[in-house]
């Protein structure tokens, strides 16, 4: 009884569930940092749409102001015409009637020759007169269809900055359901990214070497590749087949109008590789992302939902260099995203 009596109670382990908190915390973070640059890359997009639409209005409004400039300058230079053919009449008038007074003075005097050349120098001086006449009323026509033509101008940049204001209200409400609907979309696929993974890490069971990254499913290269190949072991065979299972599954519940591809990315470590078959390891990661897809492929995954990426060792998962951290980056990954 006395030995009974001095016994501990077990001690408490609160340290797993504080790991679950802390990855489901980070999980959530990674999530959220990923909607804000979907949505900032839209944004993007969106603004240079906008800036392309305002400079193409603004081109044409530097045309119309270039034109009537033009207008403007050709009616100056008309007016200039007639004020100097108005004066050539005003000559001519003032000619004539000096020639009119010559002959009348002179004509008792001269005789018929003397009448005879004052008649023709008059004679010509109203031929002179009605030219100028007839040049001033060609000008008076000129100058009226100026006149329209500016007023033409002057209304047509009116309606060009009516539509500039109204392009740029439908730019705003465009952008503004633009950017409600890529929220909608990312939102949809994210529901569906989450089934997508809980299936298939259900039908993989707990293992070390396979895990969830943020938005990604990482399986170590042993599973499928030998050290230093890029050729599917049998062993990974069995492990393909139940994503095969997963995705065919998927495919028939995302709805068609969501346009989805799983990209399958191949990773490496940072210790160089030259051999024959691959110079490099942007080689080796991008081989083994095409075998897998390839055999994905053959399985009856539709190809175009299909994209394979390779990375070399410029994206690591640890920054060591012990076995352990080597292993942990010679990773592929499967990224459920949209086109």
């Amino acid at each position: 009884m006395a030995l009974s009596k001095r016994r501990r109670p077990p001690a408490v382990d609160y340290w797993p569930g504080f790991v679950d908190a802390l990855s489901t915390l980070l999980l959530v973070v990674t999530f959220l940092m990923v909607l804000f640059m979907v949505a900032q890359y839209f944004a993007a997009q969106d603004a240079s749409g906008k800036d392309s639409a305002l400079a193409r209005l603004q081109r044409q409004i530097a045309q119309m102001a270039d034109l009537l400039s033009l207008e403007r300058s050709q009616k100056k230079t008309a007016m200039e015409e007639t004020s100097g053919l108005r004066e050539t009449l005003a000559s001519a008038s003032a000619e004539n009637k000096r020639l009119t007074n010559l002959l009348s003075v002179d004509s008792a005097k001269s005789g018929d020759a003397r009448v005879a050349a004052v008649t023709t120098q008059l004679d010509e001086q109203k031929s002179i007169t009605a030219q100028a006449l007839a040049q001033v009323e060609l000008l008076n026509q000129q100058i009226l269809a100026l006149r329209k033509q500016m007023a033409a101008l002057e209304n047509s940049l009116g309606d060009s900055d009516k539509r500039d204001k109204q392009a740029q209200t439908q730019i705003a409400d465009l952008g503004q359901r633009l950017n409600v609907a890529l929220a909608k979309r990312v939102q949809e696929l994210s529901q569906y990214r989450s089934t997508f993974f809980g299936e298939l890490k259900k039908s993989l069971g707990d293992r070390d070497d396979i895990q969830v990254v943020g938005d990604r499913f990482v399986f170590q290269s042993e599973i499928f590749f030998d050290s230093g190949s890029a050729d599917l072991a049998p062993l990974g065979y069995a492990e393909l087949d139940k994503l095969v299972t997963a995705l065919k599954d998927l495919e028939t519940k995302i709805p068609r109008d969501i346009s989805w591809v799983l990209r399958i990315d191949g990773h490496t470590d940072v210790r160089p590789i030259s051999t024959a078959a691959f110079r490099s390891n942007w080689e080796l990661s991008s081989q083994r992302a095409i075998s897998v897809v390839k055999y994905l492929v053959s399985k009856g995954v539709p190809p175009n939902r299909l994209v394979a990426a390779g990375f070399g060792e410029y994206q690591p998962l640890t920054g060591g260099f012990t076995d352990d951290d080597l292993r942990k980056n010679r990773r592929i990954e499967l990224k459920l995203t949209e086109k």
